[in-house]
């Protein structure tokens, strides 16, 4: 991994351990957030309607628009269960990334916007390094 890639990872580390650290400052008990932190991963189940699909549903519930402008109305209405979801969609897409799960492609699932994930990715750039030449 490049060290570029290990300090993003990290980032994205720190933004969801914010966002549990400031989950629990809500008061809202942490049964919701062991609920709710794999909900976002129901959207993969647009798959079953193709790539193209999966990706458009996959994507709707891991880019950080809605869950960023949540907590913001919450916090404006004062409503400690807005922010407390928001932060756990937050802790969600930042754990991905921090994993090195990015945004879909419609060519697959595998494809992201980080790069090709899984077992084939790996090999590829295992035999990519093996055939390059020295110097």
């Amino acid at each position: 991994m490049k060290p570029l890639d290990l300090v993003i990872r990290l980032e994205w580390a720190i933004v969801a351990l914010a966002a549990v650290i400031f989950y629990g400052s809500t008061g809202i008990s942490w049964w919701l957030f062991g609920l709710l932190i794999l909900a976002p991963d129901l959207s993969m189940s647009g798959y079953l309607a193709g790539p193209r699909v999966g990706a458009l549903a996959y994507n709707a519930l891991h880019i950080l628009i809605v869950p960023v402008l949540l907590p913001l109305g919450g916090h404006m209405w004062g409503n400690a269960a807005a922010m407390a979801v928001a932060l756990i969609w937050i802790a969600h897409i930042a754990i991905d990334r921090a994993l090195g799960y990015g945004l879909k492609l419609p060519t697959g699932f595998q494809d992201t916007h980080l790069g090709r994930i899984g077992h084939k990715a790996r090999t590829a750039k295992e035999n990519q390094s093996l055939t390059r030449s020295p110097g």
